[in-house]
């Protein structure tokens, strides 16, 4: 019996070795971080970015886009190929994948539960519906009709070309949901996210924190030879201090931090932008990223002093732009992190035309001839006076913050320089974009983030019709108006970049703004970190990453 019981244990510790010998590979998991919490995860009405980078991973839209594609490409995502479009690029029709599953819930009463066209055609149409008065719905103004014309072929209708109608449909927000979910959660549907992407919702603390879980019934998708998502489990916290996001991330705790705040820039970044020796020594990587934005400083084409199309108000605005030290303005103001803005158009941007050169410079010495040549002569004050000899006082709003009222310095400075005298009205920033849509602020310096990566959601800042809402500047000018309408309706070519660039010598011509920095954000990864490229519009990257096993944690 003795011999028996030692027979069998000497068995088992076999077996045991044996199992620790083909042991399975420990999880691969994320460590990130959301800077704001979320709200509920409901595709139609989420805007939020913590939200939004969330819903991207747990919901699939028709497509998305090439993640190392530069410029940006949209790709097919639960779409077997891009749309075939017909009626004179009025109508999409798309055929569907016949792989794309929902996750299990309890409202599929244990059905395998697939997607098809009719489930877009109800997520589509969830927008419409005025119960969730949704922020998305100014996306479909131009949709006539949405049908599923067979279980995986979906049609929509346009009511006229929309050359940029695509991106919509790579938003987080024309997801597919399915209709049992929502009709069994109601309300609580945000709070009961079951989509097709690559994770599922692990477990949930609200704002505070978050586990993804790989789906592994995501249909096969391949990134590099690995099948996607490569993680098992993202865990993610709500971190809204920038200390603890960057003491977490020098720490261990985060696998990367993207935009290093400039508060912070010292702590990881030599003056001259280069990483940290003790922290390039331990393999951290820094990696630059040009954002999709544009500072400018806009001026009111309808206010009568500065203002107005005649070449000595022309000359007044163009002496503005020569005076701003774009140098000094990037080293002082952004340390370093921004680009000088050439066109309104940021790289990365479809449209963008690297090869474009401004025929604006500092040259404060050709501001102050050009200003004399115009009759704006130097009073006993030594501030100019307007060509009839009287005052001329520039009133320029500004954000009531410790960096509004540098930014008013540097502007103070620099018209100062050329002769102008400037005072500055400092109020919130929600309050001053009332007042410039109503035309009642003569200059201000704001940027704009590109809802889509395309030029067209730039210089629409500058068309005539759009005075009152994003035309800031209330410029209204026939040539240009006839260009960018033209431009509208043509998809990303050559010939549309060279109606793009013709738009931006009318904005150096004309100098309804002054175009001032692309910020650049200071991205960091850990050394164990594979495969991170930030996207220039997508939220997140997480399906593409993998991590190598480290200690950190």
């Amino acid at each position: 019996m003795g011999r028996m019981l030692k027979t069998c244990a000497a068995a088992v510790l076999a077996l045991a070795i044996t199992v620790a010998g083909h042991a399975e590979p420990a999880p691969k998991v994320l460590h990130a971080f959301l800077s704001t919490g979320e709200t509920a995860l409901d595709p139609a009405v989420a805007s939020d970015v913590a939200s939004l980078s969330l819903l991207e991973n747990l919901f699939d839209p028709l497509l998305r886009y090439d993640y190392l594609a530069r410029p940006v490409k949209l790709i097919p995502n639960t779409a077997a190929a891009m749309p075939e479009l017909s009626d004179g690029g009025k109508t999409y029709t798309f055929h569907l994948r016949q792989d794309v599953y929902f996750t299990p819930d309890a409202a599929f009463h244990g059905a395998h539960r697939q997607a098809t066209a009719d489930d877009y055609v109800y997520s589509l149409k969830r927008l419409y519906d005025p119960a969730l008065k949704s922020p998305w719905l100014y996306l479909f103004d131009g949709v006539a009709g949405i049908e599923a014309v067979d279980k995986f072929t979906l049609r929509i209708r346009l009511k006229a070309p929309d050359p940029n109608f695509l991106f919509y449909l790579a938003m987080p927000a024309t997801s597919v949901v399915a209709r049992e979910v929502v009709q069994a959660y109601g309300a609580q549907a945000g709070n009961h996210p079951i989509g097709t992407g690559p994770f599922k919702i692990g477990s949930w603390k609200r704002s505070d924190q978050i586990v993804l879980l790989a789906n592994r019934d995501f249909r096969p998708t391949e990134f590099q030879g690995q099948r996607l998502p490569i993680l098992d489990r993202i865990d993610i916290k709500i971190v809204e201090e920038y200390q603890s996001r960057v003491l977490g991330f020098l720490n261990g705790e985060f696998d990367f931090l993207e935009q290093v705040p400039e508060s912070m820039k010292e702590m990881v970044l030599t003056a001259d932008n280069q990483l940290q020796p003790e922290l390039a020594r331990k393999g951290i990587v820094l990696a630059p990223f040009p954002v999709l934005q544009t500072y400018y400083m806009w001026m009111n084409m309808d206010d009568p002093l500065i203002g107005g199309y005649s070449k000595e108000k022309v000359a007044l605005r163009r002496a503005i732009a020569l005076g701003y030290n774009s140098a000094e303005d990037i080293a002082q103001m952004k340390k370093g992190l921004a680009l000088p803005a050439v066109t309104p158009l940021p790289p990365n941007v479809l449209g963008n035309d690297p090869d474009y050169r401004s025929p604006v410079a500092y040259d404060p010495a050709l501001a102050n001839a050009l200003l004399d040549r115009y009759g704006y002569r130097k009073g006993k004050s030594g501030y100019r006076m307007q060509p009839d000899g009287k005052p001329l006082t520039l009133v320029m709003h500004s954000e009531a913050s410790t960096v509004g009222r540098l930014r008013d310095e540097l502007w103070r400075k620099n018209l100062n320089a050329i002769g102008l005298n400037v005072t500055f009205k400092s109020d919130k920033k929600t309050e001053i974009i009332k007042a410039s849509r109503l035309g009642s602020v003569m200059m201000f310096e704001t940027n704009w983030v590109a809802d889509f990566p395309d030029g067209d959601n730039f210089y629409q800042l500058l068309y005539g019709p759009n005075a009152g809402r994003a035309n800031y500047a209330r410029f209204n000018l026939p040539a240009y108006n006839q260009r960018y309408e033209q431009a509208r309706l043509m998809g990303e070519s050559p010939q549309r970049t060279a109606l793009y660039d013709e738009l931006a010598q009318l904005i150096h011509a004309y100098t309804p703004w002054v175009l001032l920095t692309h910020p650049i954000s200071a991205d960091l990864q850990q050394p164990w970190l594979k495969n991170y490229r930030r996207h220039p519009v997508e939220f997140t990257n997480w399906r593409y990453l993998d991590v190598d096993a480290h200690t950190a944690h």
